[in-house]
C-alpha cells in the first residue's frame, strides 16, 4: 500500500513539474498583464499550481486543461485587483522596470526604444477589458472561441473589444510617437 501511495505521489509530482515547465512563464506573463507587478504575478501563478496539485484526481474531468488553468489565473488576478490591500498599493511600475538597470550603458543611451517595448507598454496602458482580449488573442494565440470560454463573454463582444482595443492601442502608440514617452 505504501509503495502505491509513493508511486501516486511521484506521478503527481512529475505531472505538476511538467505543467509548471509548460505553462509557468506564460501564466506569469498573463497574470502580470493584469496586476502589473512581477512578484505578485508569480505569487498568483504559484497559488494556481497549488490548486492544480489539489485537483490532480479530478484532472480527467476537465475538458480543456489550458482553458481551465488560464481561467484560474485570470480569476485569481481579478480577485487580487479587487482586494483592498491591492487598491492601497500605488502602481507606478512600468513593464520593463524589473528588467532594466537604473544606469544605462553609454552605447545604449544612443539607441531608441524598440517598437516591441513601446507596443508592450501601450498594451499595458489599455483598459482591462480591452487589454485582456488583446493579450489572449495576440500574445497567447487563443481563438475567439477559446477566449469566449475563458472570459465567459459572447463571441461578438470579444470581437468588438478586439476592434476597440486595437483602435485604442493605435491611439496610444501614436501618442508615444508624438511625445516620445
Amino acid at each position: 500500500m505504501r509503495k502505491v501511495k509513493n508511486a501516486e505521489n511521484s506521478d503527481r509530482d512529475a505531472w505538476l513539474e511538467s505543467i509548471m515547465d509548460e505553462y509557468g512563464e506564460r501564466l506569469t506573463k498573463l497574470a502580470y498583464n493584469y496586476v502589473k507587478d512581477w512578484s505578485l504575478a508569480e505569487d498568483i501563478v504559484q497559488e494556481v499550481f497549488v490548486t492544480c496539485f489539489r485537483h490532480y484526481e479530478k484532472i480527467d474531468e476537465i475538458h480543456s486543461f489550458k482553458a481551465w488553468i488560464y481561467r484560474l489565473v485570470i480569476n485569481r488576478a481579478k480577485d487580487v485587483l479587487k482586494s483592498s490591500a491591492f487598491k492601497r498599493v500605488v502602481m507606478n511600475s512600468s513593464l520593463f522596470s524589473v528588467f532594466t538597470s537604473q544606469e544605462a550603458l553609454p552605447e545604449m543611451s544612443l539607441v531608441k526604444r524598440s517598437e516591441e517595448e513601446v507596443l508592450s507598454k501601450s498594451v499595458l496602458d489599455l483598459p482591462l477589458k480591452y487589454r485582456e482580449v488583446i493579450i489572449l488573442y495576440y500574445y497567447e494565440e487563443c481563438s475567439i472561441d477559446e477566449i469566449q470560454g475563458l472570459l465567459g463573454l459572447n463571441g461578438n463582444t470579444i470581437k468588438t473589444r478586439l476592434n476597440r482595443g486595437r483602435g485604442k492601442l493605435k491611439e496610444i502608440m501614436e501618442r508615444w510617437e508624438q511625445d516620445g514617452t
